[in-house]
């Protein structure tokens, strides 16, 4: 048995793990299964979902990835009944098994409701349901705008009933009305309606209608999504929702401005009918017409009431020539009694105004100007005289003291000139001092130079070398054998080129040394 045991293939855990997964997947693939969520916390933070399913007797660990969780139209929620569908697979991590979410449904039409109720609830407290929000249809809209199917027998019907009623203009947006894509271009469509410029190309629709048919509540499901609610709460364009049969509810009717209980019945209320409108306008015609008629008559009957009850004209008038001419009369004597008054008066002023006469006057303004004239020379002429003495006294003190200013400035020149004289005797004296001291200086700084020269040196037996560059060499070891020098004497130069190197200072040169030269004139 041992020997058996050892035959069998060794296999790695990596190994092991692989096979069973393999096995696993190619076992069952593609599966549905039945069970209440447990364990959900909401999407990690990396955006997969992990939570398990259970049911009476067993418990599966269950994870949903990122891209497959944002396309879900139906959310994971805890203790909520689904059926989920997707491939078991296994994870070597925990030596465990799982299933891999890639659709997910409630189970049952009482899950999906409770849902839905906890969704409208959510909404309701952020205020969309609001009725304050909701806007009035306008009475007989241009361009109608309907979100529907175009194939399916609500848009026909909706036109038919729009063709019999009051005759419109409709714009369509297709979208699909179920399935996973529903929610997302219904909400599109919305949001594209509103953002039609006014005056643009396309015409903006005057009022939105949603539409659909009958279904199942899973059917309808895409017209409760979020998305599809806060768009229709958003639309600045009035929204009827026309979803279903009257029995059917769904979140956009109560945040659309109206729900129509059919589509039929939402071109019913979107329009009304034209022939009633006619009818209306040709009895609101009727009224005016006889109100008219009734208004003539009347008047004609108050004017000829009027016209009766008028005095005659000639009586009036009469009465009214007679206070003229009474008036004309007492005016005529008014005016003598008046023009007599004036005249009275008048003579009274004569004496007055001829006081005030412009001859008068002027002959007044004259004497007045030739008496000012008079005071004017007089007053110039001692002005005058008193100018003249006050120049004649400045005359004479200016005159005095510019003497004794010419007085004083002779005596300052005469100063001058004497101290100028005074110094004019000592400069050659203190000149010729001052030639002298220089002098001996100068004397002194020449001897000193004198005994400085190194030419003196050189006459003493001393010899000054440089290299060819001008460079002076104190040192043997500045000039090595191959060195050209230059060699200054009391009585001139010569050149040399060093041959060889000399012995060390203190040692004592060979007799044949000494004899020979140390270096070689050219």
């Amino acid at each position: 048995m041992a020997d058996l045991l050892a035959n069998i293939e060794e296999l790695s855990v990596t190994g092991l793990s692989g096979a069973l997964k393999r096995t696993v997947e190619e076992r069952f693939g593609h599966v549905r299964v039945r069970g209440e969520i447990t364990g959900y916390r909401g999407p990690h933070s990396s955006g997969h979902a992990y939570f398990s399913l259970k049911d009476e007797g067993a418990k599966i660990d269950a994870v949903i990835w990122k891209g497959v969780f944002a396309r879900l139209k139906f959310k994971p929620q805890e203790g909520l009944q689904v059926v989920a569908t997707g491939k078991v697979t296994t994870y070597a991590g925990k030596s465990s098994y799982q299933l891999i979410i890639e659709a997910l449904e409630p189970q049952g039409e009482g899950a999906l409701m409770l849902v839905l109720e906890e969704r409208r609830r959510r909404l309701a407290a952020e205020g969309l349901f609001d009725t304050a929000r909701k806007r009035p249809l306008p009475f007989l809209p241009q361009v109608i705008g309907v979100i529907t199917s175009p194939t399916g027998a609500v848009i026909r019907d909706i036109i038919h009933r729009l063709g019999e009623r009051f005759a419109r203009h409709v714009l369509v947006w297709p979208v699909r009305v179920q399935g996973e894509t529903c929610a997302a271009e219904v909400a599109a469509a919305i949001e594209g309606f509103n953002a039609l410029p006014h005056g643009g190309p396309v015409p903006r629709p005057d009022v939105l209608i949603v539409a659909r048919g009958g279904g199942s509540l899973e059917d309808l499901a895409g017209f409760s999504e979020e998305s599809v609610v806060r768009a229709a709460a958003a639309s600045q364009i009035p929204l009827i929702s026309a979803v279903g049969h009257e029995t059917d509810t769904t979140l956009i009717d109560f945040a659309a401005d109206l729900r129509a209980p059919t589509p039929t019945a939402a071109a019913e209320k979107v329009v009304p009918v034209r022939l009633d409108q006619l009818a209306l306008l040709r009895g609101l015609d009727q009224r005016r017409l006889h109100g008219m008629t009734r208004f003539r008559q009347q008047a004609r009957v108050a004017l000829r009431a009027l016209v009766r009850a008028m005095p005659d004209a000639d009586r009036m008038m009469a009465e009214r020539r007679q206070r003229l001419d009474r008036n004309g009369e007492r005016l005529r004597a008014g005016l003598k009694d008046k023009a007599s008054r004036l005249r009275v008066g008048l003579g009274r002023l004569s004496p007055r105004l001829a006081g005030q006469s412009p001859r008068v006057r002027l002959a007044l303004a004259k004497a007045r100007v030739d008496a000012i004239r008079q005071r004017s020379a007089r007053a110039f002429g001692e002005a005058q005289m008193r100018r003249r003495t006050k120049i004649d006294g400045l005359e004479k003190s200016l005159a005095k003291a510019l003497a004794a200013r010419l007085a004083l400035e002779r005596e300052r020149q005469l100063a001058a000139r004497r101290r100028w004289l005074q110094q004019a005797g000592r400069l050659p004296r203190a000149f010729s001092e001052r030639q002298l001291v220089h002098k001996r200086k100068l004397q002194g700084l020449a001897a000193l130079l004198n005994s400085l020269d190194h030419r003196n040196v050189l006459g003493r037996g001393f010899a000054l070398v440089r290299r060819a560059d001008g460079t002076l060499v104190s040192k043997i070891a500045a000039a090595p054998p191959g060195t050209l020098l230059s060699i200054e004497m009391a009585d001139g130069q010569i050149a040399a080129r060093v041959e060889r190197e000399a012995g060390k200072a203190g040692a004592t040169p060979a007799p044949e040394a000494a004899a020979k030269p140390q270096g070689q004139l050219f």
